[in-house]
C-alpha cells in the first residue's frame, strides 16, 4: 500500500530523527528509519526532487510515514495541537500522504531554515522572522514542494502533506507492512 523511498548514492537522503533520540521524546520511537509515503505523496517527492535537483540542490528527508503507535509517542511528550496531531483524530503522517523535509546540498548538508527540524516554537512558522538567507531557502523549498503538488504547514517549515489528506484513510505500522515500530 505504501511506497518506500530508497536513499542512492546521490540521494535523496534521510535523517529519520524519530529513529534517534533526537527527537522531541528524547527516546528512539521508530525501530529502524525508513521512508515510505502513499503512492500519490511518493510520486509528488519525485517531483519535488527532480525540481530541487534542477536548482543544484536535493531534499533531506526528517520524517515521512509515521504510524498510529508513533504518533501517540509523540503525543504523550509534547500534547499540543499546533505542533503535534492528536492521535485520536489522526495525523498526515499517519495517513501516509506527509513529508518533513529541507532542501540540503548534493552531500546533504541542509540549506539554513532559521530553525532546526521540529523546533517547536514561533520561529519555526512559515510567517517566523528569521535571517534573510533562512527565508530565502524557506521560500525555495515552498516552491519546490508546492510545484511537485504539496501544501505547506503554515506552523511547520518543513512540513508539507497532499491536498485533502482526510481522503485517506490512518494506518498501524501492521496495517502498512512497514515494520517501523519495536
Amino acid at each position: 500500500m505504501l511506497t518506500e523511498i530508497i536513499a542512492g548514492a546521490d540521494g535523496p537522503f534521510f535523517d529519520i530523527a524519530y529513529a534517534t533520540p533526537n527527537n522531541i521524546t528524547g527516546a528512539p520511537i521508530y525501530a529502524r528509519g525508513a521512508c515510505f509515503l502513499h503512492p500519490m505523496a511518493a510520486a509528488a517527492f519525485q517531483r519535488a526532487r527532480a525540481a530541487a535537483r534542477a536548482i543544484g540542490l536535493d531534499l533531506l528527508v526528517f520524517d515521512a510515514f509515521r504510524p498510529t503507535e508513533a504518533q501517540w509517542a509523540l503525543w504523550r511528550a509534547l500534547p499540543d495541537p499546533t505542533f503535534i496531531a492528536d492521535p485520536r483524530i489522526g495525523s498526515t503522517h499517519g495517513r501516509g500522504v506527509a513529508v518533513d523535509l529541507t532542501l540540503c546540498r548534493g552531500d546533504g548538508t541542509a540549506l539554513d531554515m532559521g530553525t532546526g527540524f521540529d523546533e517547536m516554537t514561533v520561529l519555526s512558522y512559515h510567517a517566523a522572522q528569521v535571517s534573510a538567507e533562512a527565508r530565502r531557502n524557506r521560500l525555495l523549498l515552498l516552491g519546490v514542494m508546492v510545484e511537485a503538488g504539496f501544501v505547506h504547514n503554515e506552523f511547520e517549515w518543513w512540513h508539507y502533506n497532499l491536498p485533502d489528506p482526510d481522503q485517506y484513510p490512518l494506518l498501524t505500522d501492521a496495517a502498512a507492512g512497514t515494520r517501523m515500530m519495536p
